[in-house]
């Protein structure tokens, strides 16, 4: 099973393109799922079907979906927001800050993610595409079994520690320790173990991402930073999509001359700012494409023979670089090499906390757990180079410890 998600800046047609690969995809012969995860959904308006949280018929092998998020959440988080709020109560006042503090931040996206994953574990579809939505909140999105992984094993933490201690007090606080328990297992099996199966779905050979754009100045610029940030955590984009490309026959006309000599240099700054990614290019349309068959003759020209499941291009995966000693008294010394294409020196911070290396590009952050060899070493030096971030770590003197703890450190150009 292939899953492919499609971002980018709001307007460039991401929907439309997720909805012509599903398209082209059952036309071909695959058993296809197309999924909306945007809160805006429209998809079933370019399908031109009525969609419910349940997929349903589009046409042969191919079923649709709009994601409920609120649904999702109720299924899978209200047995633990109820234990939660039964344990809070009592102990503060307002019955709005226990429901408020019942609920995990996020669980709605996390929610809707789990959703995406029950579905694409299913052995009902060849290929499951996804409509994500714009790219600062897909990048949200997709990046949140990271950021809530920690958060949800804390809390089980917490909550197992809570149940251990009432369960030890004696029989009068027996019920709230059953509770206790109940909503650490619920808690667990909702969101601990899902966000495990979802993490290695997401960074898996299985799953690439495609960003949209147009041949314009913000959108192209939008996509390389969510291709940045989108490589921080792992996840793999295999193809750019250029939609609504002004044919050349209109060079002659002089409102048009001056767009197409603008959009010819964008293509080229495209080409080579994200090699090596595949680009599909779509012409600009002359009419609303709504339907499947609108969506199909758009999708020929997208991908023209090109499987739509395919990997379209393949990208370096993180890699570290066992320790090792220069000489017969030098320190050990060791690497961790990170693939951010597009990053800019500038926008990047590296730093080494406990046993992670915590590394922030721009606005997104990823703690990296460091393998047992390299967790007892320190940053040295880090550098970017051809779109790879090198961090050096060798072995500290005790000065060295105490003065680089915690400390974020500038990318060395």
């Amino acid at each position: 099973m292939r899953l492919v998600l499609y971002t980018g800046k709001g307007g460039v047609g991401k929907t439309t393109t997720a909805a012509a690969t599903a398209v082209c995809a059952a036309r071909r012969g695959l058993r296809t799922l197309v999924v909306s995860v945007d809160p805006a959904h429209s998809l079933g308006d370019v399908l031109g079907a009525r969609l419910g949280a349940a997929p349903s018929p589009v046409e042969a092998r191919l079923l649709a979906s709009e994601i409920d998020a609120r649904r999702e959440l109720d299924a899978h988080w209200s047995s633990v927001r109820d234990g939660i709020a039964a344990l809070l109560r009592g102990r503060v006042a307002d019955e709005r800050v226990v429901e408020d503090l019942a609920i995990l931040p996020g669980a709605e996206e996390l929610a809707t993610l789990i959703a995406v994953e029950r579905l694409a574990s299913r052995e009902d579809f060849d290929l499951v595409v996804v409509d994500c939505a714009p790219a600062g909140a897909a990048l949200r999105l997709v990046t949140l079994p990271d950021v809530a992984h920690g958060a949800v094993r804390l809390a089980l933490r917490l909550v197992r520690a809570v149940a251990a201690t009432r369960g030890a007090l004696g029989s009068a606080r027996a019920q709230e320790a059953r509770v206790t328990a109940t909503v650490a297992r619920d808690l667990e099996q909702a969101f601990y173990v899902r966000l495990r199966a979802l993490r290695r779905l997401l960074t898996s050979d299985a799953t690439s991402v495609r960003l949209v754009t147009t041949p314009e100045r913000i959108p192209i610029e939008e996509a390389r930073r969510a291709r940045t940030e989108l490589s921080l955590f792992g996840l793999a984009c295999d193809a750019i999509v250029l939609n609504r490309v002004a044919p050349d026959a209109l060079a002659g006309e002089g409102c048009f001359r001056e767009r197409l000599r603008a959009q010819a240099e964008h293509r080229r700054e495209l080409g080579l700012q994200f090699a090596p990614l595949a680009v599909l290019e779509a012409p600009l349309a002359v009419e609303e494409l709504v339907g499947p068959d609108a969506l199909a003759a758009h999708a020929e020209a997208l991908f023209a023979s090109a499987c739509p499941s395919a990997r379209l291009a393949s990208a370096p995966a993180l890699r570290f670089e066992s320790p090792r000693r220069r000489g017969a008294r030098g320190p050990r010394r060791g690497a961790v090499c990170l693939p951010l294409p597009g990053a800019r020196v500038e926008t990047l911070e590296v730093a080494k906390v406990g046993g992670d290396l915590v590394v922030r590009a721009g606005d997104a952050r990823r703690a990296i757990a460091l393998p047992r060899a390299l967790a007892s070493l320190v940053v040295a030096r880090a550098s970017l180079a051809r779109g790879e971030l090198r961090v050096e770590l060798e072995e500290p003197s005790r000065v060295e410890v105490d003065a680089r703890a915690d400390a974020f450190r500038a990318v060395v150009p």
